[in-house]
């Protein structure tokens, strides 16, 4: 997939193509419906697909102060929507300037002028242009006269019949509710991080932890422990149980902190098992409890033996 960070980067022959736009934060089942339509459309035109985004999320940009993490990095995100199908991916960088362009300002230098779009491909609840003036209504007026057909796909609902959206994820990670993410997602949640040294209590305890950096990428589920699956740089898929929270069995540690323990290393290599500064993908399978504090070490200790067990039982593994 062809990425590009500036309308100036896209080539002046690009195009024709089948437009999408939208911010696609966690690459979820309804994201991967729009853009199945999207490629379907380009495939049987014999055009090429193409999703523009926006980096930062418009919502940062015009509430500066507002709390809006994301479920996901850029680097998933694009590398899940290429795996739909994808051809092209433009992301612009958004900031007021840029949000001041009228509804046909943004749709003729985006849409007509840059990509030569000859379709887009919306739901009924696309908004654009400054302070979202422009609607579905607005872009089919656009496409008659700017020659794009537009094209409209339905809200995909889950079994709730709640609409499928970024929202819905967050507020299910924020209750850890990772295996309910998972079904709107359509795979379990992951984050993205580079494992940093921590206070090696777990090392200590006869459970060393891979240490997520504060700065990774991806939405940090509520605290508790988890069990799921570590994937590192080599490509090795270690089965883990993931503590996320504050150790508050312990005194002095305020920062929530995401914990791995790499559960099924060979018996010769668990010494010099070393994931140090490698960018690891760690995905959350389901939740096994809450955070507790525990009197006492040794309690500590039961509970964590009894989390590999839980975790590996979960997980499919022999015990």
């Amino acid at each position: 997939m062809e990425r590009y960070t500036d309308l100036q980067q896209v080539p002046a022959d690009f195009g024709p193509s089948v437009v999408t736009l939208g911010n696609f934060d966690g690459a979820h089942s309804g994201h991967a419906k729009v853009i199945e339509r999207v490629v379907d459309v380009a495939r049987a035109r014999g055009l090429t697909s193409v999703a523009v985004s926006f980096d930062p999320h418009p919502a940062v940009v015009h509430n500066p102060g507002a709390y809006h993490p994301e479920i996901m990095g850029q680097e998933d995100r694009q590398r899940l929507l290429q795996q739909m199908g994808l051809e092209h991916y433009v992301l612009i960088h958004y900031t007021l300037e840029f949000s001041a362009q009228s509804a046909e300002e943004f749709v003729k230098s985006t849409f007509v002028d840059a990509l030569k779009a000859k379709a887009v491909v919306v739901g009924d609840d696309v908004r654009f242009g400054y302070r979202n003036s422009g609607d579905l209504s607005t872009m089919i007026e656009l496409g008659e006269k700017y020659g794009f057909e537009v094209f409209t796909v339905d809200d995909l609902t889950h079994d709730s019949a709640r609409r499928c959206s970024s929202t819905w994820i967050r507020e299910l990670l924020a209750e850890g509710q990772v295996e309910d993410a998972a079904e709107i997602l359509g795979r379990p949640h992951l984050m993205r991080g580079e494992v940093v040294h921590g206070l090696a209590r777990g090392r200590e305890l006869g459970f060393p932890t891979a240490n997520l950096s504060v700065d990774s990428d991806g939405f940090v589920p509520a605290d508790g422990v988890y069990a799921g699956w570590l994937t590192d740089e080599a490509g090795n898929r270690w089965p883990v149980a993931t503590s996320v929270g504050t150790n508050p069995t312990f005194e002095g540690v305020e920062r929530r902190q995401v914990e791995a323990h790499v559960m099924g290393r060979p018996q010769e290599r668990v010494e010099d098992f070393d994931l140090y500064d490698q960018r690891v993908v760690l995905e959350f399978t389901a939740r096994l409890r809450p955070m507790v504090a525990y009197t006492g070490v040794e309690a500590l200790i039961e509970q964590m033996n009894k989390d590999v067990q839980d975790a590996q039982q979960v997980l499919g593994l022999a015990l």
